[in-house]
């Protein structure tokens, strides 16, 4: 019997580990063209309307430098209250979004950069922060495509 629980707890690692499966890590040149487009308009277009669709998403905009092109903004934290209730332990979540735009000749780029942020503590003042980059394709296209219908209605007038 004992060879047997040393043989099923074996096991049961081996396949633990097995059963994670990890994406392909995407290339910097990769990770660059899903996160950056360009456009035709001018800054003085471009750069309100991604101010606005970050608005539009649910963020907060902390800074926004219209001469650097830099944006910075943070989505509402979301807390874990049973893990506060039942372990003591704190857990908040929140996403973090930066633009940088510029214009290159005629275009104007932008390149956005979504992190997931999770901060944890627990009673006895241990505190812990991961952050997690966004690479999901279909989180930057429906970004770019609110960029694309507010740049539009900005240009309409």
């Amino acid at each position: 019997m004992k060879y047997f629980n040393i043989v099923f707890v074996c096991l049961f690692f081996a396949l633990a580990g097995c059963s994670a499966s990890t994406a392909p890590a995407l290339t910097p040149l990769e990770i660059q063209s899903l996160q950056t487009r360009e456009y035709e308009q001018g800054l003085d277009i471009v750069f309100p309307s991604v101010i606005s669709v970050f608005q539009d998403l649910g963020y907060t905009v902390k800074s926004a430098d219209k001469s650097t092109g830099f944006i910075t903004a943070e989505s509402a934290a979301k807390s874990d209250k049973a893990s506060k209730f039942w372990l003591g332990i704190t857990k908040v979540k929140q996403t973090a979004a930066t633009a940088f735009i510029e214009e290159i000749g005629s275009m104007t780029k932008v390149r956005l950069n979504f992190v997931e942020m999770e901060n944890s503590s627990s009673s006895w003042g241990r505190s812990d922060r991961e952050d997690t980059p966004i690479l999901d394709a279909q989180v930057y296209q429906n970004a770019f495509e609110r960029i694309d219908n507010a740049i539009f209605v900005r240009t309409a007038n």
